[in-house]
């Protein structure tokens, strides 16, 4: 099988009924359409049965998250390529042909999303991803078209290819060999910032990935915990602060996190001052006491992941501080930045 289209469900006979039929039509001529439920107890896999029946289902025993969901569902599927992509994605007519294309050109490259756009504003980009993602010297994510809570409009500005150092989970295409080499996505994160570990260690194997514009779909957003959930919150800190831990190269890894450790202190007491938001104050404070409390267990993760750089002195951050530059400088567009 050339790509393996997989679509992670729990619970979501919505968001099937909207986008599915879709993903099927704009699809077929160019891969297989795999729905893996996650133990869903509506009646999802009953409306696919009923209304998609090209569609291929996986049914996993239990709701296993996002990271490890994929992960065991990718192990039951033979392809070249994998695409991951949400239950919330609209996807557009010929959306997968340049990002075929592509991959077919370029094998250094281990994964590439297309352009992503706010289903709600279709002018905006997209939170979870926009035009590829980056990350910053303290681990702080920010893309082409969002930093921060700062989403951009899209003017056709970065209409062009471009390297980057994150490929969002929502619509992320790989190569099977290149997924399982660099161990799959880490299931103890359960959700969030897991596929941002994953491109991490890609990049870290001498991969590269890729934002491909030419390719958009539209993505509603906020599908695993809606803004605002205090777990939300938690499992941002926990698996970024673990991301961290697992992937920063030795030269710099004292000081991150040192310095994170203070910055952290101060979003919470931002959070509980200013916003007074008492559920998120004490979900930071909760997070970083779950990160020290399973560090034993990634130690092993760390030497192996060390031992994987291709170039030891390279370092796949950026330079700066996107806290800095947003806050104190006022940047809230990436071409500012560039």
């Amino acid at each position: 099988m050339k790509l393996a289209i997989v679509i992670l469900n729990w619970n979501g006979r919505a968001m099937l009924e909207k986008y599915l039929p879709k993903v099927l039509d704009y699809s077929r001529d160019e891969a297989t359409v795999f729905v893996s439920d996650n133990a869903s107890t509506d009646d999802s896999l009953r409306w696919i049965e009923k209304h998609c029946r090209e569609c291929k289902i996986i049914s996993l025993e239990k709701n296993w998250g996002f990271a490890d969901g994929y992960n065991r569902s990718l192990k039951q599927i033979d392809a070249e390529y994998y695409l991951l992509l949400n239950s919330d994605i609209e996807v557009t007519h010929h959306w997968l042909t340049p990002l075929i294309e592509f991959m077919d050109n370029h094998p250094e490259v281990a994964a590439c999303q297309p352009k992503l756009l706010s289903e709600k504003d279709k002018d905006s980009f997209e939170y979870a991803g926009a035009c590829g993602g980056f990350l910053d010297r303290y681990g702080y994510p920010f893309c082409r078209g969002r930093i921060f809570e700062t989403v951009e409009k899209d003017y056709g500005q970065y209409d062009y290819l471009q390297e980057i150092f994150w490929a969002s989970g929502a619509c992320m295409m790989v190569r099977s060999k290149d997924y399982w080499a660099a161990g799959g996505l880490d299931g103890r994160f359960f959700a969030h910032n897991e596929e941002i570990d994953l491109c991490w260690r890609l990049r870290i194997m001498g991969r590269k990935l890729y934002c491909i514009p030419e390719s958009y779909v539209y993505h509603v957003g906020g599908g695993t915990l809606p803004k605002g959930n205090p777990m939300k919150t938690f499992l941002n800190f926990r698996n970024n602060l673990t991301m961290l831990y697992k992937n920063l190269p030795e030269k710099d890894f004292i000081h991150v996190m040192r310095v994170r450790r203070v910055l952290d202190y101060v979003a919470a007491f931002e959070t509980l001052i200013i916003n007074r938001n008492w559920r998120d104050f004490t979900a930071i404070f909760k997070a970083r006491r779950a990160f020290r409390r399973w560090l034993p267990d990634f130690y092993e993760d760390r030497k192996r992941i060390q031992n994987m750089r291709k170039d030891s002195t390279a370092d796949e951050r950026e330079s700066f501080s996107i806290l800095r530059l947003y806050y104190i400088k006022g940047i809230r567009q990436y071409s500012k930045i560039v």
